[in-house]
């Protein structure tokens, strides 16, 4: 994966929320057990982003996985109208931080990170 972007981030739900995490977007379909929405201080629930159930349920954050994962994951982001939405928002804040609820770093947050920090193709 590429370095990321130092304006979209990956983190676990489960941390606290701090003043640098900027614009704060969970990417999971699925709210995370036991956190409160106000703990969870969102900005943003986009679940649309997030793998497909059956994708979900197939991966089952196992890491061996996840290569397999990624890209069938891209190829659904390709189709999801989501992913630009995400993409506008990225660009609209200094900072992006993109929320999972996995114990796993090796998730579509990951992916998504790496996925934004790629430059973009002009003529695309």
């Amino acid at each position: 994966m590429s370095a990321p972007s130092p304006n979209v981030v990956a983190k676990r739900i489960y941390e606290p929320a701090e003043p640098d995490d900027g614009f704060r977007v969970l990417v999971d379909r699925l709210w995370p057990r036991g956190v409160s929405h106000e703990r969870a201080a969102l900005d943003l629930w986009l679940k649309e982003v997030a793998p497909s159930a059956e994708l979900r349920v197939w991966f089952d954050h196992r890491d061996d996985r996840f290569a397999e994962f990624t890209r069938r994951y891209l190829a659904e982001l390709e189709l999801n109208p989501a992913f630009a939405e995400l993409r506008s928002l990225v660009a609209e804040h200094a900072k992006t931080t993109l929320l999972y609820g996995a114990k796993s770093p090796l998730n579509e947050a990951a992916v998504l990170v790496d996925l934004l920090a790629a430059p973009t193709d002009p003529g695309a």
